[in-house]
């Protein structure tokens, strides 16, 4: 997600944002583990938008 779509959500749409993603990840390392995975980046992607929607529901 980008910056500007974040900033437009409510503090409710953001939490449950932020709860998707985490959930993402976790299937992610699964992916991992068992030879799944093949777009690593996605790793990355995803760790970046957990940061900006926790950093944005700290601020609300």
């Amino acid at each position: 997600m980008k910056i500007k779509e974040i900033r437009k959500l409510t503090k409710d749409q953001l939490n449950e944002n932020l709860d998707k993603f985490k959930k993402d990840l976790f299937n992610l390392r699964f992916r991992k583990i068992n030879g799944q995975l093949t777009n690593f980046s996605k790793f990355k992607e995803t760790k970046r938008t957990i940061a900006r929607l926790s950093t944005l529901v700290k601020r609300k």
